[in-house]
């Protein structure tokens, strides 16, 4: 029997380009949350939780890979093909400093207490910027084995709790840094390149997609176990279910469906309403909804509980800003 999806989204525009990263902030004492989106447009959005567009952070030159939100939502991070991360205020929209590298930037990661900032990109080198301190001097995180953090672009970089930064790359590796010694502690190996990783805070997991495979893999490998799995076709990205932990959404470069899985795999729907292939699925906090973004330039969001009350959602075009 199929899971209770919605299949009408709420359909956000404003971007020009493809969607290339969305990122939910944890949820508020008031219930509520924000999304933010990255574009090739070079202008990230923040949006309300019901898809109605806060604002627009004005700046980049080139195409943004990745953006993040600081726990309280007061900051955000972006990574752009301009060769620079920024950080934003949230209230005002004014860039707050502008961190300078040497290639284009494709992940940005902040710290809990907002103090730092984790890049990676196609340098495959990750840096640790102290936002205190924003002139001074990046540390770099170097592997031991070489000059650089990985031996391919840099994919993904993701902050878990006060000193673990987790880094991914098209080298296959997954790379767990002390952050206070700026060292290596550990490391999986995928036989592809990493296509996306995701923390997924609630569940305490992180995950990751390469080729067929989608790993649910312990934050900090504790011990617990890593479950994979291997689907028909190749995800884009995934985002496992907050709450319940028993279903998991992706999407795909190879078509313009989101599918809905459970976690032995078995597909459980398809959700057709993308007019381009899908390069970025997330799960809000609360788990009541989905977001989705294409190359189509839309993100889309899809209700989990059909029926259910969500405020403004009303299975119309939110505003585009």
């Amino acid at each position: 029997m199929a899971l209770p999806y919605k299949a009408t989204p709420l359909v956000a525009p404003g971007h020009t380009r493809p969607v290339t990263h969305l990122s939910f902030s944890p949820l508020q004492d008031d219930g509520t949350y924000v999304l933010i989106s990255s574009c090739k447009d070079g202008n990230p959005m923040l949006r309300e939780w019901t898809g109605d567009w806060i604002g627009t952070f004005i700046g980049h030159k080139g195409a943004v890979w990745s953006s993040k939100l600081s726990p309280d939502t007061s900051r955000a991070a972006s990574g752009s093909a301009d060769f620079t991360a920024k950080i934003w205020d949230t209230y005002t929209g004014d860039c707050l400093h502008s961190f300078p590298h040497n290639h284009i930037v494709r992940s940005v990661a902040i710290s809990p207490s907002s103090s730092h900032l984790l890049t990676g990109g196609q340098e495959k080198k990750v840096r640790m910027f102290d936002l205190g301190r924003p002139d001074a001097e990046p540390d770099v995180l170097l592997d031991s084995a070489g000059p650089t953090s990985h031996d391919g672009t840099i994919k993904s970089v993701v902050w878990i709790g006060d000193h673990t930064g987790v880094t991914a790359g098209e080298d296959g590796l997954i790379k767990w840094w002390d952050l206070r010694t700026r060292s290596l502690t550990t490391s999986l190996t995928f036989p592809g390149p990493i296509t996306s990783m995701e923390l997924s805070a609630q569940t305490n997991r992180i995950v990751v997609t390469s080729g067929k495979t989608v790993s649910f893999i312990p934050a900090l490998l504790n011990g617990s176990p890593t479950h994979s799995l291997t689907l028909p076709y190749a995800p884009s990205s995934a985002s496992i279910h907050p709450i319940l932990q028993d279903r998991f959404v992706t999407g795909s470069t190879s078509d313009e469906w989101v599918r809905i899985h459970d976690l032995t795999g078995e597909e459980r729907e398809v959700l057709k309403g993308h007019h381009g292939p899908v390069h970025c699925v997330e799960f809000s906090p609360d788990g009541e909804m989905f977001a989705s973004g294409s190359e189509d330039g839309t993100i889309r969001l899809w209700q989990t509980t059909p029926g259910k009350s969500y405020g403004l959602w009303q299975g119309v075009p939110a505003n585009g800003g």
